[in-house]
């Protein structure tokens, strides 16, 4: 089993959409018993909210439904995930601010370095902004996670 890690800042609009648009991607390759999706924030902001109502509604539009309760990442998280997904360059840093050791550095990612119809480095934050923020954050990340889906079939031999 293939375990991923989804990571934004908050955990409400980035990440879990992340890690539904996976999920759904994972369901219609029937492949969910050999890939399994979770998300978290690098910050404690959020804990135990649902994915916000603007990102909900803007995956909605694309069929997909966002579940889930927002978390923060922890320790434990480095070692248990296969691959750790970062939708930008500062919580690309707070992670491996986590790996005092660096041993899991390799793990960690950037979600835009699997995206194949776009060419932004970092996913961006919409939540201050308006419902096109969301729509393209939707767009990015269905983007990026079906080249994350092509990625691990890929390097874990999956089929």
């Amino acid at each position: 089993m293939v375990k991923l890690l989804f990571v934004c800042l908050g955990n409400i609009c980035r990440s879990p959409s992340a890690e539904n648009i996976m999920i759904h991607l994972i369901e219609k390759e029937g492949l969910q018993d050999k890939i399994t999706c979770d998300s978290a924030g690098t910050s404690r902001y959020h804990i135990g909210a649902s994915p916000d109502s603007r990102m909900r509604e803007a995956a909605k539009k694309r069929g997909i439904k966002l579940v889930g309760k927002a978390r923060q990442i922890e320790d434990f998280d480095l070692e248990y995930f296969d691959l750790i997904l970062a939708m930008d360059k500062s919580n690309y840093q707070d992670i491996l601010s986590l790996d005092l050791k660096g041993k899991y550095r390799d793990k960690v990612k950037l979600m835009c370095d699997f995206a194949s119809s776009h060419n932004d480095q970092e996913v961006p934050d919409p939540y201050y902004g308006g419902e096109s923020g969301f729509n393209y954050v939707i767009d990015l990340l269905l983007d990026s996670c079906q080249g994350l889906l092509d990625y691990v079939k890929k390097e874990y031999s999956i089929n």
